[in-house]
C-alpha cells in the first residue's frame, strides 16, 4: 500500500473516532497548533494596545490644539494692545505687545474695545431680577365674580361674590395702612369680565395682582385653602376648576393663541410663585389657629384667564371652602373675614418686603 493510502486510512480512522466520541458524549481536547496560538496572541495584543493608541492620539491632538489657541490668543492680545495704543488709551502706553499681558479693563473698558465683559455675559446667560431694582408700590386686589356671576353658593345661600368683595375691601384698608397704593377691580356688586379686570390692573400699573375667591370641593368635609399662579396643569380637578372660573372671560377666539403663549412661557412665573407661597403660608399658619381642621392644599399652577392678561406677578387665592358647612358659618362672621384679610395682607407684605430688600441690595 502506498504512503498516500496510509495517510487516507489514518485520517478516516481519526474522523470516525471523533464522531463516535461525540455520539457517546466524550469530547477530546485538541491542543491548539502554533498557528492558532499566534493568531490568539496577536488579537489580545491588538485589543490591549488599541485604547492606549487612541488615548495617546487624543492627547497629542489636544496639545497641538492648545498650542494653536495660545498662539492665536497671543496674536489677538498683541492686536488689541496695538490698536488701543494707536487710539491713545493711556493704560496701554507702556505695555510691550510681545509680553501678551493686558491690564484689567472692567466692564467700561471692555465695552470701549468692543468686547463683552464677564458680567455682561453672565447676565445674558441668566438674567437676575436684581439687575433691575424694582419694588412693590401698587397692589391690585381683585374680588372674584360679581353681578350676575355669583360664583359658588353655600347650602345656606352665602354667595362667593359677596364674601370675596368684603374680604377684598378689608384687605385694601390693611394694605393702605401699610403704605401701599391699592386699586380694586370692582367696588360693588358689578359684573366685570376677566379681560376688563386685567385691563384695570395694567392701566393702574400695578406691581402685584391678587384675586380673591372661595372654593367649592365635592368632598364637603374638606376645609382647605390653596393659592394658584399661572401655568399649565394635567390635573383634571384643576382643569375643571379653571374652566369654571374662566367663564364670562370677555376674550374672543382670536385671543386664544396669545393666552396660551402666556400660560406656557410666562416670564413672571417665578415671582408669581414666590408671591403665592408667601400668601399660602400666611393664610394657613394664621387661620389654623382659629380653624384647626383647616387643610393646607398648597401652591399650584393652573391656567386661570384672570391671571393671563396681567403684566405683573399675579395669583389667585382660594381663601376658604363654601362647600363646608362649618366654613360657611365662620365666613358669615365679620371677625373671620377680617382674620382672612389680615392673613392675606401679612403674606403680601412679607413678599413685598423681601422683594424691596433685594432690590435695594441690587441698586
Amino acid at each position: 500500500m502506498s504512503e498516500l493510502a496510509h495517510i487516507k486510512e489514518r485520517v478516516i480512522r481519526e474522523v470516525v473516532r471523533e464522531n463516535m466520541d461525540v455520539i457517546r458524549g466524550r469530547y477530546r481536547f485538541r491542543r491548539p497548533t502554533k498557528t492558532q496560538k499566534a493568531h490568539t496572541a496577536s488579537r489580545i495584543f491588538f485589543l490591549l494596545t488599541l485604547p492606549v493608541a487612541l488615548f495617546l492620539g487624543a492627547y497629542l491632538v489636544s496639545k497641538v490644539a492648545e498650542g494653536w489657541i495660545e498662539l492665536r490668543s497671543a496674536e489677538l492680545t498683541e492686536r488689541v494692545v496695538i490698536d488701543a495704543r494707536a487710539a491713545g488709551d493711556p493704560r496701554f502706553s507702556a505695555i510691550d505687545p510681545a509680553s501678551a499681558e493686558v491690564p484689567e479693563l472692567g466692564s467700561e473698558g471692555a465695552d470701549a474695545l468692543g468686547f463683552e465683559s464677564p458680567e455682561t455675559m453672565a447676565s445674558a446667560a441668566a438674567l437676575d431680577r436684581t439687575v433691575f431694582p424694582l419694588g412693590v408700590r401698587k397692589i391690585i386686589v381683585d374680588p372674584g365674580h360679581g353681578g350676575e356671576n355669583t360664583g359658588t353658593v353655600s347650602p345656606t345661600g352665602l354667595m362667593e361674590k359677596t364674601i370675596a368683595l368684603d374680604i377684598s375691601e378689608r384687605l385694601s384698608l390693611l394694605l393702605e395702612k401699610a403704605e401701599f397704593e391699592v386699586a380694586l377691580t370692582r367696588n360693588g356688586d358689578d359684573f366685570i369680565s376677566l379681560e376688563e379686570r386685567a385691563e384695570i390692573a395694567n392701566t393702574n400699573q400695578g406691581d402685584l395682582f391678587v384675586s380673591i375667591h372661595l372654593n367649592w370641593i365635592e368632598t364637603r368635609q374638606v376645609r382647605g385653602i390653596e393659592t394658584y399662579y399661572l401655568g399649565p396643569t394635567d390635573d383634571p380637578f384643576l382643569a375643571q376648576l379653571a374652566a369654571a372660573e374662566n367663564q364670562d372671560s370677555g376674550y374672543s377666539l382670536a385671543d386664544f393663541r396669545r393666552m396660551l403663549d402666556r400660560v406656557f412661557a410666562d416670564v413672571r412665573q417665578d415671582e408669581s410663585q414666590k408671591l403665592a407661597r408667601s400668601v399660602q403660608g400666611s393664610l394657613y399658619n394664621s387661620l389654623r389657629r382659629v380653624n384647626p381642621a383647616l387643610q393646607n392644599r398648597g401652591v399650584k399652577k393652573a391656567p386661570f384667564i384672570v391671571l393671563t392678561g396681567t403684566e405683573m406677578p399675579a395669583i389667585l387665592a382660594e381663601v376658604s371652602c363654601l362647600s363646608n358647612a362649618r366654613e360657611a358659618r365662620l365666613l358669615m362672621t365679620p371677625e373671620y373675614r377680617q382674620f382672612i384679610a389680615e392673613a392675606l395682607s401679612s403674606g403680601i407684605e412679607r413678599y413685598a418686603r423681601e422683594l424691596n430688600r433685594t432690590s435695594l441690595r441690587g441698586s
